[in-house]
Formats: C-alpha cells, sequence, structure tokens
C-alpha cells in the first residue's frame, strides 16, 4: 500500500467534509462538477475556509497569533510537500499540481489578516480585500479548469475575477447586520451603518450588476467540464441578488435572506437541463 497517496487522500477527504458541513451550497456546486475536478476544488475550499473560520470565529483566542501560525505551516507545507495538517497538505498538493500562483496564496493570507482589526474600507482598501478574500479564490480554481491551457487561464482571468467579486459583495449586503453587530465591520466604502438606506443600497446593487454582467461572460467560455458548476454558483447568487434587490434597506438590516433548500434544487435542475440543451 502506497501509504503516502493514502495520508493525501484523506487528508483531501477531510476538505471535502469541510466543505459539505460549512457550504451546502458550494457542495451542491462542486458536485455538478466534472468529477477530476471535485477533490482539488474541495482542497481550495477548505484552506479558504480554515483560515476565514481563524478571523471570524475564534474570538475568545488570539486571532492574529493562531493566523500567524496557520500562514506559516502553509509556507513551511508549500515548502516541504507535506503538512500533517490535512487541510494544509491537501492544499499544498493541489498548488503543485496544479501550479497555483504563490501571489494568489498571499493576497488571501493578507485579506484575512485585515479582518483581524476594524477596518474603514475606503476604494482603495475595499478593491484589495475583495480581490484577495474572493478573486483570487476564482483565480485558484481557474488554474484548476483551466489546467495545461495557461492561454485559456490567461483570457478567463478577468471574467473570473468580476465573478468572485459579485459574489463577494453579494455575501456583503446579505451579511451587512452580522457583520457589523457581530464583528464591527461595514465593508462597503463610505457606507455608515445606521444611516443605510435604499438610496445607497442602489449604488452597491448597480456595481455588483456589472460583475456579474462581465462574470457570465467568462462562464460561456471555460472548459465543458466546469461550466455547470461554475453555472450554477451564478445563478444561485443570482437569485440570492435578485431577493435582496427588491427588499428595502430596513430590512435587510434586520433580517438575513436567504434562498431556500427547494429553490436551490429547482436552479440545479433547471441549469443542468440549460446546459444539457446546448444553451450555455
Amino acid at each position: 500500500m502506497d501509504h503516502v497517496k493514502l495520508f493525501t487522500d484523506t487528508s483531501l477527504a477531510c476538505s471535502k467534509l469541510i466543505t459539505k458541513r460549512y457550504s451546502t451550497s458550494f457542495s451542491l456546486g462542486i458536485r455538478t462538477l466534472d468529477e477530476r475536478l471535485h477533490a482539488p476544488v474541495y482542497a481550495v475550499y477548505g484552506f479558504v475556509r480554515w483560515a476565514d473560520e481563524i478571523v471570524d470565529t475564534f474570538h475568545g483566542h488570539d486571532r492574529a497569533a493562531l493566523l500567524a501560525d496557520f500562514q506559516r505551516q502553509t509556507a513551511e507545507a508549500l515548502a516541504t510537500g507535506l503538512s500533517l495538517n490535512p487541510v494544509l497538505h491537501a492544499f499544498q498538493a493541489v498548488v503543485h499540481e496544479y501550479g497555483i500562483d504563490q501571489e494568489f496564496i498571499d493576497a488571501f493570507l493578507h485579506s484575512m489578516a485585515l479582518d483581524l482589526e476594524d477596518q474603514h474600507y475606503h476604494p482603495g482598501l475595499y478593491n484589495e480585500y475583495i480581490y484577495g478574500s474572493a478573486e483570487v479564490v476564482g483565480l485558484m480554481c481557474l488554474r484548476i479548469f483551466c489546467h495545461g491551457q495557461p492561454a485559456m487561464f490567461e483570457r478567463l482571468r478577468g471574467p473570473a475575477r468580476r465573478l468572485g467579486a459579485a459574489f463577494q459583495k453579494v455575501n456583503f449586503l446579505r451579511d451587512i447586520r452580522s457583520d457589523y453587530e457581530d464583528r464591527g465591520r461595514v465593508y462597503f466604502p463610505g457606507v455608515v451603518y445606521h444611516e443605510f438606506d435604499d438610496a445607497a443600497k442602489r449604488k452597491v446593487e448597480a456595481d455588483i450588476r456589472a460583475d456579474f454582467e462581465a462574470g457570465y461572460a467568462g462562464i460561456q467560455q471555460l472548459p465543458r467540464p466546469a461550466r455547470l458548476g461554475v453555472y450554477l454558483a451564478y445563478v444561485y447568487y443570482l437569485k440570492l441578488f435578485y431577493k435582496i434587490k427588491n427588499l428595502p434597506a430596513a430590512h435587510i438590516l434586520h433580517q438575513r435572506v436567504r434562498v431556500p433548500t427547494n429553490t436551490k434544487l429547482l436552479l440545479l435542475l433547471g441549469s443542468y437541463f440549460r446546459y444539457r440543451l446546448a444553451r450555455l
């Protein structure tokens, strides 16, 4: 028995479990990718989920020290090709196999560090945070989807960034209350939480709409094994976006908007039939 392979496969299985426990929507999207893409995308999600947990959850601990240690362990795993942390071992294996850029990893960890302290997000810092927290995650996945096709990766880099930005900004709108009440954060530049009104909301929504449109153009050009899964994530977030868009600002300041599970399944069916009919 190849025990190194067993250890790596077990580590990848841990990342899959993390994804399923933390995000039913993301898990659903991954299952609609070609099967060979499942494990590497689970590994990316496990890595970003664990870092996000450090900065968002463990408030009774020294989160800065935890994140610094996580960053150190990540660098060591990438340098040696081994980690006893199964999430990091799975991630380093995928980074090496698919040529995921170190710059993407550094930018992601930098954005996580920004969440350790209260920030007032001016436009430059806002864009920097979104790039590191969301856009580079899309680029990591794009490296997997375009493995062995660097020209395609470069062509789709811009749309992938815009799609990641759209998803993150929808999350910011959906979670505006909990981000402020639980973590003291308001990500949108110039927005004062207690003064957030319909006019401010419409301005944010116009920006998100433009990101969605640019991102969709890229989905249509993805390799077919990846297209349905990414499209499903797109239609899910677009559905969530429109639910939020049709509500007044006062509503989202008091209640988190969700897409019910049965609606998610309908979106999956609709996306699948669109894909099978070659309309995507």
